[in-house]
């Protein structure tokens, strides 16, 4: 197979953990026969010192040549004071929206090996497996106007939450299908109580269901979900929620796991050209010492495979290869809780050493190239 893979390293340690990838997919290509093309593209902070532009038009172009989009991060206090137009997150929001986008995946799954290192109670976190499903291209982020105004002589804000129907229906839908391929439970997010837009959500979640009547169903007010992802997480399937509420529920889902350095997400579009990145940011105070996590890049590029690629063993092998070495007890430094650790480009090299020693694996490569 030969495919092209478009490269957003970004800012921070973005650029650290996507190289360690690559190194990742070249192995894979090499032990399943298969051809990857990288597309390097500016964005963010490091595309508005080198360009002036978040998201430079060549940048969507490399994107729109390729079949799959690795981002590592954006962002970092260099950029702070800039004007709004010129910040490093207005180039995400701007891909986002040019490639539509709309639905974020979020993994939520604990290692076995991994469960002392998350906040909770082993008890609680063992054998937590869920997905969050967020609506990416609508809501507060994106309403207009956003803006400061003069109310009755008063200096004032205004922002502005917009959905239309089809776009509440269209991430309704994914995360019931998502559903069908799991435990067949979805619990739709809202806060129905206070909110208009939530009530329209609410309605159109019970008209999708009506689709899929092997999936139950469940609503809960967002502040009640925060409440049971720290109380009960093993409960959750499929959560579907809407932009800025999943925004924030998956960051505090994102620590059941003990480090936002082992999660990875997906972005689809409606195109087919999707987009995979690690759900962690650009960490400036780590950038260039060669000490990020890579495995939540690793474990995007795991789920571009399956989902862009239809690449399911080769997926499978990197997701066992990262395990093993887990288990092995290897950790970065944000995993090893004062121990020893290793670096960026040792994990890398550990993991890629793990898919041609461990037997699983060279079965499947002997099968399947």
């Amino acid at each position: 197979m030969k495919k092209s893979i478009a490269l957003l390293p970004g800012d921070g340690i973005g650029k650290e953990v996507v190289e360690a990838t690559v190194e990742i997919l070249k192995a894979i290509g090499e032990q399943f026969n298969h051809q990857f093309q990288f597309n390097y593209g500016l964005i963010g902070g490091d595309a508005i010192d080198q360009k002036g532009n978040p998201l430079p038009e060549e940048t969507i172009a490399i994107c729109k040549e390729s079949d799959a989009i690795i981002l590592g991060a954006v962002g970092g206090p260099k950029w702070d004071h800039n004007p709004v137009e010129l910040r490093p997150e207005r180039g995400l929001l701007a891909l986002r929206k040019e490639l539509d986008l709309f639905a974020n995946l979020r993994p939520i799954k604990t290692f076995e090996s991994l469960l002392d290192s998350s906040p909770l109670k082993k008890e609680y976190v063992d054998g937590v497996d869920f997905v969050i499903v967020r609506e990416l291209t609508g809501g507060l982020y994106f309403g207009k106007p956003s803006e400061r105004i003069v109310r009755d002589g008063e200096d004032a804000v205004v922002d502005t939450l917009l959905y239309k129907r089809y776009e509440i229906e269209r991430i309704l839908v994914s995360a019931f299908e998502i559903a069908q391929k799991r435990r067949k439970h979805v619990t739709s997010v809202d806060k129905a109580n206070v909110l208009e837009s939530s009530r329209v959500w609410r309605e159109v979640a019970e008209e999708v269901a009506a689709r899929y009547p092997d999936v139950t169903l469940e609503h809960m007010l967002v502040d009640n979900a925060a409440m049971q992802l720290i109380r009960s997480p093993r409960q959750f399937d499929v959560i579907a929620t809407e932009n800025m509420f999943g925004d924030i529920l998956s960051d505090e889902a994102s620590m059941i796991t003990g480090s936002l350095g082992m999660l990875s997400s997906a972005s689809l579009s409606s195109g087919g050209l999707h987009l995979y990145e690690p759900v962690h940011g650009s960490a400036p105070d780590i950038a260039g010492q060669n000490i990020a996590n890579p495995i939540a890049t690793i474990l995007s590029a795991a789920t571009l495979l399956r989902q862009s690629f239809g690449l399911e063993e080769e997926a499978k092998a990197i997701e066992k290869a990262v395990e093993n070495v887990l288990n092995s007890g290897k950790r970065t430094a944000d995993l090893a809780e004062g121990g020893k650790s290793i670096s960026t480009k040792q994990m890398s090299e550990e993991i890629i050493n793990a898919l041609a020693d461990d037997q699983d694996i060279i079965n499947i490569i002997e099968t399947y190239s």
